[in-house]
């Protein structure tokens, strides 16, 4: 593992490594709009029924970011692991979606056997 990679993983353990300091949880946040040229389009869509491409664009573009600005929390505070990595989104004002990344930042060293499993618990 490079100095600078931040390993983002849904476990609460990293194969082959060990929790050495536990920072607490972090967190990634953006809102998007998909702006009123878009909304019409996918409300065009959506008439029709099936799949809505403009939104599925826009959610994955946000979770992107959202993971990235996690990464850069758990970075500033000295981590170079986040465990339990979870997203969570809400809509609110009717035109905008929240997206939030979030998990525990820890240190992590590696144990030298790729077979143990060594959680937070």
């Amino acid at each position: 593992m490079e100095s600078n990679e931040i390993i983002a993983v849904s476990t609460n353990y990293i194969t082959g490594y060990r929790v050495t300091k536990v920072f607490g949880t972090v967190w990634g946040l953006t809102v998007r709009s998909r702006g009123i040229g878009g909304n019409v389009m996918a409300g065009l869509r959506s008439l029709k029924g099936g799949e809505i491409k403009e939104y599925i664009t826009l959610l994955n573009d946000a979770r992107n970011i959202a993971l990235q600005r996690l990464k850069d929390g758990a970075k500033s505070l000295g981590a170079n692991a986040i465990l339990d990595v979870r997203f969570d989104s809400s809509d609110f004002a009717q035109m905008m979606t929240e997206i939030v990344a979030y998990g525990t930042a820890v240190i992590v060293e590696q144990t030298g056997k790729q077979g143990d499993l060594v959680s937070l618990s």
